[in-house]
């Protein structure tokens, strides 16, 4: 579990097959930066781009985490080397929650519209898949790339969200431009309660 409040911005430096190829997941090595690595062990979970991984081995700076193929095809952004990934450490019970509830299980990608200044800030405009706006609600909590964001507007397909200049300094949400694709996570929150009510009138 993730609150989408952003710890260090990390980078892709390797990309190939894992050890067990045979399913063709990978094995990726990112460089952490910034982000504090004293208390993170084997096994344990780091979101990366929104997506939660698991560590499999640690070097100094470095990490590895392994991708299956159903996380490569419902993701971006995790096989590319040199790519900039955001990063957070797996909530802990004692921790704020200043976000908001992430799993960390992505639901799909969306295409950024339009990405505008508006003053300090900038206007963020994606095109959500059609089967994940009956999760989206204005003033309501999204997470794109992991980073936990507040729902501005709504219109059909099209979903905007403004940036402050604070998240567009510590994530890698500075880099979007029109066309590129991103990690979407709708609130888990709303799809347990479609699923209650669902199951109540069954």
């Amino acid at each position: 579990m993730f609150t989408g409040i952003i710890q260090a911005i990390g980078k892709i430096v390797q990309v190939k097959p894992s050890e067990d190829d045979s399913d063709r997941s990978l094995s990726i090595m990112i460089s952490s930066e910034s982000l504090d690595m004293a208390d993170v062990l084997i096994g344990d979970s780091i979101a990366v781009n929104g997506v939660c991984l698991t560590v499999t081995a640690l070097h100094c700076r470095l990490f590895e985490v392994d991708i299956s193929p159903e996380t490569l095809k419902c993701t971006q952004g995790l096989d590319r080397p040199d790519q900039a990934v955001n990063l957070e450490k797996a909530l802990r019970l004692s921790d704020r929650l200043g976000g908001h509830l992430v799993s960390g299980h992505v639901d799909a990608t969306a295409e950024v519209l339009r990405f505008l200044p508006v003053g300090a800030n900038y206007q963020l405009t994606l095109r959500s898949p059609k089967h994940l706006l009956r999760y989206i609600t204005h003033k309501g909590s999204i997470t794109v790339n992991g980073v936990s964001l507040t729902v501005n507007a709504i219109n059909n397909d099209e979903v905007s969200i403004n940036l402050i200049p604070h998240t567009l300094s510590m994530t890698n949400l500075n880099a979007l431009k029109p066309g590129m694709q991103v990690n979407l996570e709708t609130d888990m929150l709303a799809r347990y309660v479609e699923n209650l009510l669902h199951r109540s009138e069954a």
